[in-house]
């Protein structure tokens, strides 16, 4: 059985290629700032975007994007402003900033544990 750091991880690269195929360019990726960890930040062609992902090996405990709750969205706001303000002058010209989900299912309830369900939410604050 896999830990929840491994099975974290392995559900931030799964996201990140899920995102890389979309045509988007990742930025960074589990970047550390005062109060927390922002797991993805990318450009959505114009769109500057941190992405939350959330990795749940079953169901038991409710989907995976159920986690992100009020108070880890403003986090979240709180750690991209920080990214933001310490890559200033490193990011292309953006029309937008955006916070995503990105909620990753490892074993499919309805078919084959092989193939993880990836689901993305786009806007969430």
């Amino acid at each position: 059985m896999s830990s929840n750091l491994e099975t974290g991880a392995l559900g931030e690269d799964l996201a990140a290629s899920s995102l890389t195929e979309q045509g988007w360019e990742i930025l960074d990726r589990n970047w550390r700032g005062k109060g927390g960890e922002l797991d993805v930040v990318g450009l959505d062609g114009t769109v500057l975007v941190a992405v939350e992902v959330k990795t749940r090996s079953s169901l038991a405990y409710g989907a995976p994007a159920l986690a992100v709750t009020e108070k880890k969205i403003n986090r979240l706001k709180r750690l991209f402003g920080q990214w933001m303000v310490d890559h200033r002058g490193q990011v292309p010209p953006i029309e937008a900033v955006r916070i995503d989900v990105v909620s990753v299912l490892l074993n499919r309830p309805d078919g084959p544990a092989a193939v993880p369900v990836i689901e993305h939410l786009k806007g969430v604050s």
